[in-house]
């Protein structure tokens, strides 16, 4: 073979392996800026073996994540199994500061002792996502507290008070009279110079953060560095179908949940967003995708689909042995009616003998939240016995009854 025909044949399998990872890390994304220079970037990566730098930066506050936080992660994971370097940046420096939350007012400033305690909540969560070996974990005042006046002053100069202001949150506040402090224009200062003490290639984050994220790209430039691409995740719907992920809206799938919840939960998913959890709450290659969307459209029954959905979501984070009991679990429990075998027990102190027996039990184990909440709940048929219903608070109760709370719980009664 001649030099020629090497060097072609190296060409088309650079421009193969360029074309799969931009079909991999655009999959599902809901805006990239700029594609044009993102694949000039991965074509370089891929001629000359040097990694890319992909930067996620995270707010201190520990949020428990759910699906809705992991659709970043889970594309920041692709991107790593390409072989690309990642680097999570803690803000333990701007959380110390204080974020402008992108509400109405202020957020409190963090000590010291709740960013390290908070950060160390969040490290443990994203690890069970990210590739613990392959990630390199920053805190942004390693080199932020090194910036003296002069630098602060430089980094100031770059941006005008007209431009803050396009920030949705600024503006808002500014156009109702309520007051921003001068130190909140430094955060998204600060986050932007992250970009350039890491060098960052590309910088990921939700549709929300993309003032933040232009910043750095802006601010680079301005440093005289090749500018980050801007890669926006979408906002995950929640179970509801209509509201984002949250768990204050209980529309929320947690990724330390019990297996068997998670499986139940991804089921309750509606059929219109399967595709989108697939696509975003996965970690599928696109041209699986494709199949399931052809197989939706071809008028498969969609619960298969959310079957292979479930399946796919809850090995995410838990073993093939969990995951095949969740599954069995949830065909038995709710496939075909049946009571469930490994169900949790809770002891209960038999007074009267009744189901007026089981209210304090039931509320301090969590299965209810009131007394009214139980009641309520018999009163529509929604409390079963050994499964048959049960609607009256004086129903005898004996040992090793199990109870059907809702659709969703069971428990077997131990009489003490």
């Amino acid at each position: 073979m001649t030099s020629n025909e090497v060097n072609t044949n190296r060409k088309a399998e650079c421009l193969t392996e360029v074309n799969r990872q931009m079909r991999i890390i655009l999959k599902g994304a809901e805006q990239v800026i700029n594609e044009e220079e993102l694949r000039s970037k991965i074509e370089r990566s891929v001629c000359t073996g040097k990694s890319l730098i992909i930067k996620l930066g995270l707010d201190p506050s520990a949020p428990d994540i759910h699906l809705g936080h992991a659709v970043v992660l889970r594309k920041i994971k692709q991107m790593q199994d390409l072989g690309h370097h990642v680097v999570i940046i803690i803000g333990d420096f701007t959380g110390r500061i204080g974020d402008p939350t992108g509400k109405s007012k202020t957020r409190k400033a963090l000590s010291d002792k709740e960013v390290l305690i908070n950060a160390q909540t969040y490290t443990e969560q994203i690890f069970r996502i990210l590739d613990a070996d392959k990630t390199e974990i920053r805190y942004n005042g390693e080199w932020l507290e090194l910036l003296n006046l002069e630098d602060i002053l430089k980094l100031a100069s770059t941006i005008t008070v007209a431009r803050m202001l396009e920030r949705d949150d600024f503006h808002n506040r500014y156009t109702n009279n309520l007051p921003i402090g001068l130190h909140e224009f430094f955060y998204p200062l600060m986050q932007a110079y992250d970009s350039i003490a890491v060098k960052a290639d590309i910088e990921l984050g939700g549709t929300d953060q993309t003032f933040n994220i232009l910043m750095g790209r802006s601010l680079q430039k301005d440093y005289g560095m090749e500018p980050q691409i801007a890669l926006f995740m979408p906002i995950l719907e929640g179970l509801d179908g209509i509201e984002k992920m949250s768990k204050s809206l209980g529309n929320y799938i947690g990724i330390q949940e019990d297996a068997k919840v998670m499986f139940k939960k991804v089921m309750e998913v509606p059929d219109r967003l399967i595709t989108r959890y697939f696509e975003l709450a996965t970690d599928i290659l696109p041209d699986d995708l494709d199949k399931i969307k052809e197989s939706l459209a071809d008028g498969c029954n969609p619960k298969d689909c959310k079957l292979l959905l479930a399946r796919t979501i809850t090995s995410l984070y838990h073993t093939a042995e969990e995951t095949e009991a969740a599954e069995a679990f949830f065909h038995q429990a709710f496939t075909n009616k049946g009571i469930p075998e490994d169900i949790p027990v809770i002891q209960v102190v038999s007074d009267k003998g009744t189901l007026q027996d089981l209210i304090r039990p039931l509320i301090q184990n969590g299965f209810i939240t009131s007394g009214s909440d139980f009641r309520r709940l018999l009163n529509q048929g929604g409390i079963q016995k050994n499964n048959e219903k049960v609607t009256a608070l004086d129903s005898p109760i004996h040992n090793k009854d199990v109870l059907r709370i809702g659709k969703k719980k069971f428990v077997q009664l131990e009489l003490v």
